[in-house]
């Protein structure tokens, strides 16, 4: 195609906006708003899906050690979980140790438990790490089997309940989103529509004249390409400034839970960019809907 046919078809999908006025507006709306939902869900399935992978990585098991057992017993058993199968790595932790860890971890009210140095109520252990978070109960029923071993504790059940939410928050957004594009592909399948029928004596003579189907479409195509990429480009701007405020707003608060959200950056520009590709996805295709069934008449 060439440059002046290619700047011809452009300008006439300019043109058509402003033909149509109210319809080109409710339809950029009806994008912008969808795509500004599905932007919200995006977002909150990154962060849903960054807090799963930070508690993943701190999911170890603890085996903690029967008070009966001396030193040799203890060595036994730790040669035992090593020839477990999929265990990564084992890390031995003193009973004084633990009772320290437990004392700092109380803060202000770190003075009232330290009466407990006298009588030391904490196990040896062992920490261990499966080689990938999925096999954490795998490795750990294997271990509970072992002598030596008063009982096994882990955090599976905590990233399995993320999970399901995770699952479920996805379920729900592609729902939703399947449900709002096929509204915004209708809007602007009819706002397509209406500048075809006013134009429909104009596009007859181009067909009398030689016109092919393609050259036809193609004002039609920027057109919706326009509203799709108008459409997308408001809830950018909104998603980024929204989630920014907010990331600022958040994180001081965040941290004391130990929680980080996902950085504003890169995650608006892979937000923004998929939110770009269905602007535009959606516009084209609901330009060509109409067009197609127009030439075919």
């Amino acid at each position: 195609m060439k440059f002046r046919t290619l700047t011809r078809h452009g300008k006439e999908g300019f043109k058509n906006l402003g033909r149509n006025g109210w319809m080109t507006f409710a339809s950029i709306s009806a994008v912008a708003i969808m795509l500004f939902l599905v932007g919200i869900f995006l977002l909150l399935i990154l962060n849903m899906n960054h807090l799963a992978s930070t508690v993943e990585d701190d999911v170890e098991i603890r085996v903690y050690i029967e008070l009966t057992a001396d030193e040799e017993q203890q060595e036994e058993l730790r040669q035992e979980i090593e020839d477990v199968q999929h265990v990564e790595s084992i890390e031995y932790v003193h009973r004084d140790e633990g009772l320290d860890q437990f004392i700092e971890s109380m803060d202000e009210m770190s003075a009232v438990f330290e009466g407990l140095r006298s009588e030391n109520p904490f196990n040896d252990k062992f920490v261990v790490r499966a080689e990938t978070p999925q096999l954490t109960e795998t490795v750990a029923a294997e271990i509970e089997g072992l002598a030596n071993v008063e009982s096994v504790n882990f955090g599976k059940d905590v990233v399995e309940r993320l999970f399901v939410v995770t699952d479920f928050m996805r379920t729900f957004g592609l729902i939703l989103v399947a449900g709002m594009m096929f509204t915004a592909m209708f809007l602007i399948s009819n706002t397509i529509k209406m500048t075809i029928v006013a134009r429909k004596p104009e596009i007859k003579i181009m067909r009398l004249v030689g016109a092919t189907n393609g050259f036809i479409r193609w004002p039609f195509f920027v057109e919706g390409l326009l509203i799709g990429i108008i459409g997308a480009l408001i809830p950018i701007i909104l998603l980024v400034t929204g989630y920014s405020y907010f990331f600022d707003f958040m994180r001081s608060r965040l941290e004391v839970m130990f929680f980080e959200l996902v950085p504003v950056f890169p995650a608006v520009y892979q937000v923004g960019g998929l939110l770009l590709v269905i602007g535009a996805f959606i516009g084209v295709w609901g330009s060509m809907m109409s067009v197609r069934k127009f030439l075919k008449a």
